[in-house]
């Protein structure tokens, strides 16, 4: 398995786009072969600071969504509301 985690910050006129965004897409995003979980979380300390939280069979599985219609149709529109470059990282749980 293998867990993916991106960090965003948006302007905050942007947040309800990106929000819309997001709620628009993620159910679609779930339904993608070896998409086990995914999960939207705010920063408690910055509100215009948000980050998904995904579990993936592989990293096979993850690399195929980014090179999915879905992914094209998802990721342009919400970098165009950043305010700083995400940052994303995948993990893998120690056994």
């Amino acid at each position: 398995m293998l867990i993916r985690v991106v960090r965003m910050t948006f302007a905050p006129d942007q947040v309800p786009a990106f929000l819309a965004l997001f709620h628009g897409s993620e159910n679609r995003i779930r339904q993608q072969p070896g998409c086990r979980h995914l999960e939207l979380w705010q920063d408690a300390n910055q509100p215009n600071v948000y980050c998904t939280y995904s579990h993936w069979d592989s990293a096979q599985a993850l690399d195929a969504y980014r090179k999915s219609p879905l992914f094209g149709e998802v990721w342009p529109p919400t970098k165009r509301l950043f305010a700083a470059p995400p940052l994303a990282f995948s993990v893998a749980p120690v056994l």
